[in-house]
Formats: C-alpha cells, structure tokens, sequence
C-alpha cells in the first residue's frame, strides 16, 4: 500500500493509555475486498455483512475507499445486494 490508500482511514484510538492508529470499519471493508484472493472472499462477505448489520459503517464511507483501493467493480455487486 501506499499513498491514499495508506494514509486514508486511520483513526486513533487508545489503549492502555497510549495512542494507537488503526484504519476505520469502512476502510478495512474495502481492505478486505482488496486482498480478497489471500483471505478469501468469504472473510471479506463477513467483514461487510457484520458491518453493514452493526451499522459501523456508511455506503458512502465504503464506497470511497472502495475507489481508492481500486476494488469498487468489484464491491459493487455485494454492495447492491447487502442494501436491497
């Protein structure tokens, strides 16, 4: 990874009082779908059903870093049937 689809996303949280950056839901869906041929497409199905149903993510917040990830063709689909 690199430039935006590096740097997008991160937000900080703490533990044990110390502040640790980690990417958003939105961001590590689309991570997901990025690297879906390593983890499998299952575990990206997963990763967008659980947040979808959580509501800890918005369709807009996904769907742009689907297209920094380059991976909204693919999303797209899921996408559509997740919300219908």
């Amino acid at each position: 990874m690199s430039g935006a689809a590096l740097t997008g996303g991160i937000e900080s949280v703490e533990i044990d009082g110390v502040q640790v950056p980690v990417f958003n839901t939105a961001k590590t869906v689309a991570d997901c779908f990025k690297y879906r041929n390593k983890i499998g497409l299952d575990v990206a199905l997963e990763a967008l059903r659980d947040g979808w149903s959580q509501r800890k993510l918005s369709m807009d917040a996904l769907w742009s870093y689907a297209t920094v990830d380059r991976v909204a063709n693919v999303m797209r689909p899921y996408l559509e049937s997740v919300t219908a």
